[in-house]
């Protein structure tokens, strides 16, 4: 195939598409040649949607990127496909990160999308810690996804990789991701076991095969009652040639799939080839992040190019594992993740819903309900409660048993428990700072504590935990003005500068 020119040339297809399923009544594949033109034309989303009669003619892809979100709030309390369904009729172009489990999900619709993937290798290497190489069971993933349909409000697509068999598995699995509560699911052409998206060793089923598995996928979705979006998707760009890659996605819009997807396409010409076929159906990109074989492409680009879908499949999966190994490094080298590089427990209580759940607990609290520390007897913080001994003695009311935290200010608390002779009576009012710089000269931590808070250090940097940092302060505690107490480097060759200000 020559891409060089503006015109697609390439041979016809090497046997004829009407002899494939003959002898399947109701159903045949249609005859055409593939010569997709170059040039983007400025079709009208009514004549696109009039022009393919499918079993849903208005499958739209679109996108948060130029949709109406008030439209889309409106209509939260409609079933996940129908949601997607009507993002599909809006004009535009949609990004959609993949999850891989609920926090992810959540993290996804918390950050504004309308929808959202889930990935089979995403899923694969958190929940096994193995490559998506087939390994991952129907029964694994459909877990996996009904944790993250349940967790956000979102409509949300789920891998649905190649149906996990025949043609009677796939009628199963798209039953099975149906009660999942999926919104939509993308299934593919490979064979089992499968291999992951643009790497070696892919192989495709027959074209028969191919096209009679998305119309038991179809048979699957009207014996449900549902309406799942179906999004076909065929891996014999990298397994065959692009000619029959084409060929197969016009013949799966044929059969009744509602979303067109060519994985590992490898050029921009190819990507234009692809969004010319089936018009009035939506296409899907992939932009693997990375280093995959697709080229990435901006949103907008890929919407003048003809797409209506954006897949993510690694954005989240990819940062988490670097954040992580840099956690584990900072850790192995005595310390814990700087504050900048991860949220504060606060927020991460947020994100998690602990004050919503606090929240909705008040609503079924009743008259006796107590705290746990408040009616267990032991208490690891020391809480006291208050009047606790008198009350039994002395029959006081229902404020006696309140809780009762006693709190020391700086005024009051002095080292060595001595008075005005005392060193480190005036301890609380200078402070330490604390500065961890890293062996490629990069800052990694610069903070402030009151010099009052020993203990304290420790949590921060915990390579401090063997350092008398008090009888530092002994030394110098009637010094004006700044002084270095520490200055070293750690097992992982940073430098810990510790100063009294």
């Amino acid at each position: 195939m020559n891409l060089s020119s503006s015109v697609c040339r390439h041979r016809s297809p090497p046997s004829s598409p009407e002899n494939l399923i003959s002898n399947f009544k109701g159903f045949t594949l249609p005859s055409y040649l593939i010569n997709p033109i170059l040039t983007k034309k400025n079709i009208g989303y009514d004549i696109l949607r009039k022009s393919r009669p499918s079993v849903h003619s208005n499958s739209i892809v679109v996108n948060s990127y130029g949709g109406d979100r008030k439209a889309y709030d409106a209509t939260s309390d409609s079933s996940p496909a129908k949601k997607l369904r009507q993002l599909l009729d809006s004009p535009g172009i949609h990004q959609g990160p993949a999850c891989f489990n609920a926090l992810s999900a959540k993290l996804v619709e918390r950050a504004g999308f309308q929808f959202c993937f889930t990935t089979g290798f995403g899923i694969s290497a958190a929940r096994l810690g193995l490559p998506d190489t087939g390994l991952i069971s129907y029964g694994e993933m459909v877990e996996q996804g009904q944790q993250i349909t349940e967790t956000v409000s979102i409509p949300v697509i789920g891998d649905g990789d190649n149906g996990y068999g025949n043609a009677m598995n796939m009628k199963r699995t798209v039953k099975g991701y149906i009660k999942a509560g999926f919104a939509g699911i993308i299934l593919e052409d490979q064979v089992s076991p499968k291999a992951c998206g643009h790497t070696q060793g892919r192989k495709v089923v027959s074209r028969e095969e191919a096209v009679m598995k998305i119309k038991a996928a179809v048979d699957a979705r009207k014996e449900s009652g549902s309406d799942i979006v179906i999004v076909a998707r065929t891996d014999s760009r990298q397994a065959l040639s692009l000619e029959e890659a084409l060929w197969r996605s016009r013949a799966f819009a044929d059969a009744g799939a509602d979303v067109l997807f060519i994985d590992a396409l490898a050029s921009k010409e190819e990507m234009k080839a692809f969004c010319e076929i089936s018009p009035g159906v939506p296409k899907m990109a992939n932009m693997l992040e990375g280093g995959g074989k697709t080229p990435i492409l901006t949103p907008l680009e890929l919407e003048e190019i003809g797409y209506k879908l954006i897949a993510y499949p690694l954005s989240l999966l990819g940062v988490s594992i670097r954040a992580m190994d840099d956690a584990l490094v900072a850790i192995k080298g005595g310390r814990v993740p700087s504050p900048a590089s991860m949220p504060s427990f606060e927020e991460v209580k947020e994100i998690l819903g602990f004050n919503t759940y606090y929240e909705e607990e008040k609503l079924y609290a009743t008259k006796n309900t107590q705290p746990v520390w408040q009616t267990g007897g032991g208490n690891p913080y020391g809480i006291r409660r208050w009047g606790q001994d008198d009350k039994e003695q002395t029959g006081e009311g229902e404020e006696a048993s309140k809780p009762v935290v006693e709190l020391m200010n700086p005024d009051m608390y002095k080292y060595g428990g001595g008075g005005s002779n005392d060193p480190f009576s005036g301890i609380w009012s200078r402070s330490l700072r604390v500065k961890i710089t890293g062996r490629d000269g990069f800052e990694k931590l610069d903070i402030r504590i009151p010099a009052g808070f020993l203990d304290g250090i420790t949590n921060i940097v915990p390579a401090l935990g063997g350092v008398n940092i008090k009888a530092l302060l002994d030394d110098v505690s009637f010094e004006v003005g700044g002084k270095l107490l520490l200055d070293f480097k750690d097992s992982m060759g940073d430098r810990i500068q510790v100063f009294l200000e």
